[in-house]
C-alpha cells in the first residue's frame, strides 16, 4: 500500500482500511476477504458533507444554487476526474472476472473505490485529516466538472413549483459482481415517470431523471 499512500500523501494507522477501500466485491467473493462496499456507502456522505461545506463557505449563491453544483462536483463523472488525477485504477483490487471484463475501465467500479477511500480515512484518523485530502485531490479540479450535466437536480428545479413528491427506486439488477447492470425509476406521486439503466445506482438514477425529463417536456 506504500505507493497509493505516497499519491494520496497520507500514512495509514490501519492499512487494512485503505486496502479494503481498494477491493471490489469481485475480488473479495474469490478470496474470502472484506470488500468496499460498506466504505463506499460511508465515503459518499463524507465528500457529500465536505462538497457542502466547501460551497456554504465559497458560494454566495442560494441552496438551489448550492445544492445543483454539489450534484454535478460529486456524481460519478466528476469522481472519476478526481480519480484520474492519482491513477486510482492501478490501485485497485479486482477478481479474475474484474480483470477480463476490464474492470479498471469502469467508471462505476473506480467511482466507488474512490468514495472507499474517502471512507476508510475517515474512519482512520476522523474529519481533519479526510478534508486535508479533500482539499489537495477534489477543490483543486472544480473547474473541469462544472459542465456535467445532472438530470435529478434539473428534474427537482422543474417540478419544485408543483410541490410534487420525487423518489427514485432501485427496481432490478442483473449480471455478476464486476458488471453488473442497475435499473432504476423516478417516481412522482407514485407515478413512474422515467426508467433508466446503467452500470452503477446513481448513473441508472440520472438516466431515469432524463427519461423523465423528456416526458414532461412533451407535457409541456
Amino acid at each position: 500500500m506504500k505507493s497509493i499512500e505516497q499519491v494520496l500523501k497520507v500514512k495509514f494507522h490501519n492499512k487494512l482500511l485503505l486496502e479494503q477501500a481498494l477491493t471490489h466485491s469481485s475480488f473479495a467473493n474469490e478470496n474470502e476477504c472484506k470488500d468496499n462496499e460498506r466504505l463506499e456507502f460511508l465515503g459518499d456522505a463524507v465528500i457529500g458533507l465536505m462538497m457542502a461545506d466547501y460551497l456554504y463557505n465559497q458560494h454566495q449563491g442560494d441552496e438551489g444554487e448550492m445544492s445543483k453544483k454539489r450534484a454535478q462536483a460529486v456524481c460519478e463523472e466528476a469522481l472519476n476526474v478526481y480519480a484520474k488525477k492519482i491513477n486510482l485504477s492501478q490501485y485497485l483490487k479486482l477478481g479474475k472476472g474484474g480483470e477480463i471484463s476490464n474492470g479498471r475501465e469502469n467508471p462505476s467500479i473506480i467511482a466507488d473505490a474512490f468514495e472507499a477511500i474517502f471512507g476508510s480515512l475517515y474512519i482512520d484518523q476522523g474529519y481533519i485529516q479526510t478534508k486535508n485530502l479533500f482539499d489537495r485531490i477534489v477543490i483543486p479540479h472544480l473547474d473541469e466538472v462544472v459542465g456535467i450535466k445532472d438530470y435529478k437536480s434539473t428534474l427537482q428545479e422543474l417540478v419544485q413549483t408543483d410541490r410534487r413528491n420525487i423518489s427514485y427506486h432501485i427496481d432490478n439488477q442483473t449480471g455478476p459482481s464486476h458488471d453488473r447492470v442497475f435499473t432504476a425509476s423516478v417516481r412522482m406521486d407514485d407515478i413512474v415517470y422515467g426508467v433508466g439503466k446503467a452500470r452503477s445506482k446513481k448513473e441508472a438514477e440520472q438516466n431515469a431523471a432524463k427519461e423523465a425529463l423528456k416526458k414532461l417536456a412533451k407535457e409541456f
